[in-house]
This record gives C-alpha cells, structure tokens and sequence, in this order.
C-alpha cells in the first residue's frame, strides 16, 4: 500500500511517501525551487517520491492532507469578524489564497496530479503528533505538540499507545507560545517563519537569568499557570487582526522596533533571552503536568517550537520524563509525514508493528554516472578517488590546514539541518573559523554560532549530556553545554554561553562521515567537526551537484566533495563567475 502525504500553502510545503508504512521518501518542496520555505503545492517533491519508488500516481492507494481546511477557514472568519473594522486589510489579503487554494485543496489534487481516490484531511496538530509518534520505538509515549497555530491548536497534549493517538488537552489561538516567539522575531527586525532560530541563537547573549529586566516586561502580557499553560494579554499584540505581529502597547513597553539589518544592541539580546526563559518556563511547567496526567517516563514533541534546541536540552534534566523523541522536521515540513502515517496506522489500522525512522536521509540522491556526467559536461576539473580512505586522508589534510569543505553524499536530508549528506565542513579549534565562515561563506550575522558533529561514542567526553534513546541528537535537534576543559581546544563550535548544538553520528547510519571525524581526531586529538548547513545566507540547502557546485564557486569554499569526487575551487577559476551559464544536472 503507498500513501501519499502532503503539506502546502502556509509554509515549508513537503511530500512523503509510506510504502506499508515505511517512509521510503520524503523531501521539501524548497529544495527543488530554491524558495526557502516555499508554500506552493509540491509538485516536484511528489515527483521526486513517485519517481524514487518507481511508481506513477494510479499506484497511489490514498492521499493524506496536513490539516482541515474548512475547520482553518473558520477560524480566519472568526478572528476577522471579531475585530471588524481592523482586521479588512488582513481579510482582503488572505482571500484570494483561500478562495484560489486552500478550500480547492480536492480540485488542485485532481488537476496537477490526475489522483481520483480517496483524500484524507488530517487536523493539523493530530499530524504533528503521529509524525513524532509513530515513527518513534515506543510503544507508548506521553506527546506535546506546539507551534503558532493550527486550525484553531496552539499547544495540544496528549497519550499514545500502540497506534493509537489520543488529544487530552488543548490551548487555542490566538494564545500561543509559537506566535509569542515569532512575534518577537519580527520586533527584532528578522523575518517570521523563518528566522526564529537566529533569535534563540542571539538569546545567549544577553542576561539568561531573572535579573534580566525584559523578563519581567514579558511577564506583563503573558500569565503562567502551574499546569503550563498560559494566557497572553492580546493587547501587547497584533497578529489576530493585522498583517504586523506586535502593537503599538508592546512597542511601548520593549521599545522602538530593530530595524532590519540595523546594528544589533544589548536590550535585542536581553530581549531575546528574556524570550527563551519564558518560552523554556511554559515547555517545562507544561511538560511536568503532562507527565503527571500520564504517568509515562517516553515523551514526543513536535511543532515548530519543538525546533528550539536550546529547550529541548534542557527536558530531560528538568522533568520526570527519561527518554524522547523528536523527528527531524519537527516543523510544518513533518506534517506530510504525520499525515501518512496517521492514515496508514491510525484511520486505516493497516498494520500493528511501526516502522522506527533510522536517519534523515530521505531525499534525491545522484549516481557516481550522473556526477561524473556533470562534471564533465561543464568542463570541471576533479579528482576521482577509488578508494573512501585515500579521499579521507586528503580531505582530513585540508581540514588540519583550515580549508572549508562542501560535503555532498547520498541522499538528501529531510527537515532543516544539514546532518552530514549535504553540509559544510571545517576545523573547529580554529579560533578565527566562526568568522571566516559566517563571513566569507555563509554571508550571516556574526553571533550565530555553529554546530559540532561528534562520533556518538564520544559525545559525552567533550559534551555534560544525557544522550537519550533513540537520540534527537542525530537531528541537531538537542543543545548541551560543552565541557569546560574542552571549550578553548574548540572555540569555534562553543558558543558564547559554552553550550553547543550537538550531533551524533553513528558508522551503521554513515559510514563515511564518521571515519572522516575520526581521522580528523587521530591527527589533532579533537574529535569533532564544524558542520553547516551548505548553503549561503537567504538560500535553502543545496539538492544537486549542479547547486553545490554553484554554491562553492560564489563563496569561499575551498573544496567541494561529491559523493567520489573532489574539486578544488582554485582549478576551476573560468566558473568563479559564471556559474549561472553551467549546464544543470
């Protein structure tokens, strides 16, 4: 049985693809349209499932759908009537896709793919929870979703067992912790759904206790609740009626507004830390309460505040909980997944064991043939190894010089961290490799920090972690302080407060990563790596040889690794700037 799942037309629209309840398949739609966090139908990421299993969409048993459209519809009518007059513009704005889109979901369906059987439409945060759940090993879990909103959740809590997933409890817009943060992300001139991660990343800049005087500024408009959950005082915002989030009254009390780019001050920092207290203090109370309505130590969260690593590391030391699980696109890209499986296990109960999800690596992969083809097509100058060791030891020899390697094996990872298939690598005990990075490759904001990729049997040497099973931190997904006798052997992964995101790599889920870690560490004693997303600043990760390549020559990538092959970008200088006139893959 092949189950299609779909999310689209709010942000970061996906497809996934269950073959008896296995995800065989699974991709963003940005990734193909180079549109970051694009909300169009995904037509080219279903493509790319139908073509990866070698179907057409005739074999499609069912069509799963990420939310009720209607139930959404429902809620725009009432926020917008609720506050008529003020809320026309946002009204005028939002119909066109609603009544273009997003109430034709069946239509569209039926138009771009030719699909005449059945469509499932799963309510929102009910595919939140099976995209956590049901691709998790437990076989009974406590679950929490939140985000900004659903069709009408902002946070839900919940109890599975076996296939069987059961909401208990729910808190409803317009009171919402997610929309909190992105509300905040726009004050601080960054861009909403997109850029939440560089707030939490600034938050370990400014004063992260309760002698920061923007914490109690926040506690004014929100009031917490023993249980975790929460009201916020709607008069601080604007989210509910107008196209801008915050008000005049929470400009008031915060202060003028950051513009964009404009240089980042201390109360930002302040700001942004006074947030992650407040957003940790709602995801604790709330977590502790849940795990006394249920009384099971299993916890899976998702949403896209469960994105908030800097939480996430901190759940199992301050809660009874003892193992979780987050999947890798905890956000709004999962709800394809949860979508399908939900159908597969829950609505259809077509089966009693799951299937766990082993690694992230769901996406396009590319042949040594079609590489090669590429390459040679455009006239690359390349080396091509026969063996991994040789191109081990020669990569590793770059790292120990300081040169910036783009990594590209395998096939693509799904959700939004670069997780070692398509990454930027370099030497993390180079003090000056944060700037040379942030600068010269990725074209971003100075205080954003990056991650560490560790071997999983060494992690707890340079990490204070508690490395749970299954591990959220093969997903980037967990920050934990680094051990303070190591943090000055690898400065340009420790961030200013001393933690860092971690990954773990295991040999059985990527060979080659883990003995290239390895090698790096039998050299200079340190075995850990940078590990960046490869792509630059404003672009989502790179899909294909032909976008890596591009990606290196319009930066200061020094190598560029794919699958066999390496190409140093000082060999191939004619293409420095003309890539835009290479032949694509």
């Amino acid at each position: 049985m092949y189950i299609l799942g779909i999310s689209c037309f709010y942000h970061d629209a996906s497809a996934s693809l269950l073959k008896d309840g296995k995800i065989i398949a699974a991709a963003q739609e940005e990734r193909f349209t180079r549109k970051k966090h694009d909300i169009s139908f995904p037509i080219n990421s279903i493509k790319f499932c139908l073509d990866y299993a070698k179907i057409n969409i005739n074999q499609i048993d069912y069509i799963a759908y990420y939310e009720k459209p209607l139930q959404k519809f429902e809620r725009i009518l009432y926020q917008s009537i609720e506050k008529f007059p003020f809320s026309f513009n946002m009204f005028y704005r939002a119909m066109p896709s609603w009544l273009n889109e997003k109430l034709k979901i069946r239509k569209i369906v039926r138009k771009k793919l030719g699909y005449k059987k059945d469509i499932f439409f799963i309510e929102h945060h009910l595919c939140h929870a099976a995209s956590s759940y049901l691709i998790s090993p437990f076989k009974e879990s406590a679950i929490m979703t939140i985000d900004g909103v659903g069709e009408w959740d902002t946070t839900t809590l919940g109890y599975a067992k076996d296939n069987k997933i059961t909401i208990n409890k729910r808190l409803i817009f317009p009171h919402s912790i997610g929309l909190l943060y992105s509300t905040v992300t726009a004050y601080l001139g960054f861009s909403v759904n997109n850029s939440e991660y560089k707030v939490m990343g600034l938050s370990s800049y400014g004063r992260t206790n309760k002698d920061n005087p923007y914490y109690y500024k926040f506690k004014k408009l929100i009031t917490i609740k023993e249980d975790g959950s929460f009201e916020l005082d709607m008069s601080y915002f604007s989210y509910h009626y107008k196209v801008y989030m915050p008000s005049k009254k929470f400009i008031r009390e915060f202060g003028p507004i950051r513009k964009k780019e404009s240089r980042v001050e201390r109360r930002h920092k302040d700001i942004a830390a006074a947030l992650q207290l407040i957003t940790e203090e709602v995801m604790l109370k709330t977590l502790k309460h849940l795990y006394k309505e249920t009384k099971c130590e299993n916890l899976c969260i998702a949403g896209g505040v469960a994105l908030n690593s800097v939480a996430n590391g901190k759940i199992l030391k301050n809660t009874p909980f003892k193992n979780i699980y987050i999947q890798p696109d905890a956000g709004d890209g999962g709800t394809s997944m949860g979508a399908a499986l939900y159908s597969y296990y829950s609505l259809l109960n077509s089966a009693k064991e799951r299937e766990v999800l082993k690694n992230a690596f769901l996406g396009p992969d590319y042949s040594n043939e079609e590489i090669k083809k590429f390459l040679d097509g455009n006239n690359i100058k390349y080396t091509e190894y026969s063996y991994s060791k040789e191109l081990i030891k020669d990569v590793t020899d770059f790292l120990l010089k300081d040169k910036v390697i783009g990594w590209f094996q395998g096939r693509m990872e799904w959700g939004p961290r670069a997780l070692g298939n398509r990454s930027i690598l370099s030497n993390p005990t180079n003090p000056e490799m944060q700037e040379i990075l942030n600068l010269k490759v990725k074209h971003r904001e100075k205080f954003r920090p990056f991650a560490p990729v560790v071997c999983e049997d060494d992690a707890k040497k340079y990490f204070e972690c508690d490395i749970p099973i299954p591990k959220p931190t093969d997903f980037m997904l967990m920050v934990y302080p680094i051990k303070k006798q190591f943090q000055k052997e690898i400065p340009a992964v420790t961030h200013v407060d001393g933690s860092g995101r971690l990954q773990t790599i295991r040999k059985e889920d990527n060979s080659l990563y883990y003995d290239l870690i390895k090698e790096f560490g039998r050299y200079t004693g340190t075995s850990i790596l940078i590990n960046t997303s490869f792509n630059i600043r404003g672009e989502p990760i790179v899909l294909s040889p032909y976008y890596a390549y591009r990606c290196m020559m319009g930066t200061g990538i020094d190598y560029l690794v794919l699958d066999k092959f390496l190409i140093k970008r000082e060999d191939n200088p004619e293409h420095i700037w003309d890539s835009e006139k290479l032949a694509k893959d």
